[in-house]
């Protein structure tokens, strides 16, 4: 599989004020897979360190400070020499070893012409407490599950060629709108998570892929009941699996009370700030106003929650394949197409999407693009009703409009109708 990361990571390597490069994401997104890719492929050679599978490794960095030392003792365990530029470090799993993470900083002032790349399950919680690791001495980046452009890159290369083809208005034959729609379908099943997709491609069977998912989830789950901070693991577990009750409601907005009956912020706030720094939810929003900048207008109160993988919420929501396939409509549609859409669109604009609400109107996402805010309307089928995105687009008058749906990719007045599988193409073609 290709991943779109490798990019970043390349440029990583050829920055001259590169520092020491911290991958965090969800378990299971591909960041070992990653880590080795890019060291077979762009170091003359690479050498793997689990402190997960390795204990006696942790010794080294609970006496040593000096990252030349250091560099020796590893050369000496892996049998050969460590050289600066060349030999690519990788260090996985390193939230089992807080020396080892702490130990970055020295790498960077006194080492850097030594390539270190490190990894870790929960890393983001470990990174949202500022003291547990070496603030503004390392590189981050975030690993996500595949998107769609990377699943169809895998799972179907000559159709990707021509989806990656498609330009700024470009008129897109049927046939390739179908088999796209098509391809779409299978993302919304499949979703990104690396071994799905593998599956997928090797035995085409949703079976296998169902069991799979099963158990990420029965994973996730069990690192909840394993975490043993200061917040409580069961209230971890309580707000992720009230996530599909909390989207199946007609607004979507997160509500404490619907996780346990007179809930309360300070019940659970800290579990979802939890789940978000670990890379498990997406946290989108609403704002009082749709005005640039979006962030100074985010009322920190009201918010949608939804799952880091299309295909696991749509597992977990328990919607049955064919109700997908088959062109119906389904109770939860509206809310895994906008799953779907959020996790195309992160990390494509600076600034991560809202959404805007009020008695009298909702917009279902708003971007900021520059100083532009871009207003999105999501439809999970060809429906084009939506009161209140018209009603904006007619007082705003903004300069783009955008509708998600499974139509064809054309304008309709001031409104851009993007097909859905478009979505992670969006900046380009506006």
């Amino acid at each position: 599989m290709k991943r779109n990361a490798i990019a970043d990571m390349i440029n990583w390597k050829k920055d001259a004020e590169r520092k020491p490069l911290v991958l965090k994401g969800a378990r299971q997104v591909g960041k070992t897979w990653l880590m080795k890719e890019f060291g077979k492929n762009y170091y003359k050679s690479f050498v793997y360190f689990n402190f997960d599978e390795e204990d006696t490794l942790k010794s080294i960095f609970e006496i040593n400070k000096n990252p030349h030392r250091i560099i020796e003792m590893l050369s000496m365990i892996v049998g050969e020499k460590i050289l600066p530029e060349e030999t690519l470090v990788i260090f996985d799993e390193i939230q089992e070893c807080p020396e080892a993470l702490n130990t970055l900083k020295y790498f960077k002032e006194k080492a850097n012409e030594y390539h270190i790349i490190a990894a870790g399950s929960l890393l983001g919680t470990l990174l949202a407490k500022p003291k547990s690791y070496p603030v503004g001495m390392v590189n981050l980046l975030d690993i996500y599950p595949l998107t769609f452009d990377e699943f169809l890159e895998a799972s179907d290369p000559v159709l990707f060629c021509y989806y990656d083809s498609i330009q700024k208005e470009q008129q897109i034959e049927e046939i390739f709108h179908n088999r796209l729609l098509e391809a779409y379908n299978n993302y919304l099943i499949i979703g990104g998570m690396p071994e799905c997709v593998d599956s997928w491609i090797k035995y085409k069977d949703p079976a296998r892929v169902h069991q799979i998912q099963r158990e990420l989830i029965e994973v996730y789950e069990s690192d909840f009941s394993k975490h043993n901070g200061k917040v409580n693991s069961g209230r971890i577990l309580m707000v992720f699996r009230s996530i599909v009750s909390q989207l199946a409601k007609p607004n979507e907005k997160f509500m404490y009370g619907a996780v346990r009956e007179g809930g309360r912020a300070r019940d659970f706030e800290e579990a979802i700030e939890w789940l978000v720094s670990a890379g498990m939810i997406n946290r989108v929003y609403n704002v009082s106003k749709m005005e640039h900048p979006l962030s100074a207008f985010d009322k920190l109160d009201q918010f949608k929650l939804f799952i880091f993988d299309t295909g696991l919420l749509k597992h977990m929501a328990g919607i049955d394949n064919g109700a997908i396939l088959l062109k119906t409509d389904y109770q939860f549609k509206g809310p895994l197409t906008e799953n779907y859409v959020l996790q195309q669109l992160r990390g494509q604009f600076e600034i991560e999407p809202r959404y805007y609400s009020n008695k009298n109107s909702e917009i279902d996402f708003v971007l900021q693009n520059s100083m532009e805010i871009i207003p999105v309307e999501i439809k999970g089928g060809e429906d084009k009703s939506a009161p209140s995105f018209k009603r904006y687009i007619a007082d705003a008058q903004p300069k783009h409009a955008l509708r998600f749906s499974k139509r064809g990719y054309r304008k309709d007045g001031a409104i851009t109708n993007i097909p859905l599988y478009l979505a992670r193409k969006v900046k380009d073609l506006i």
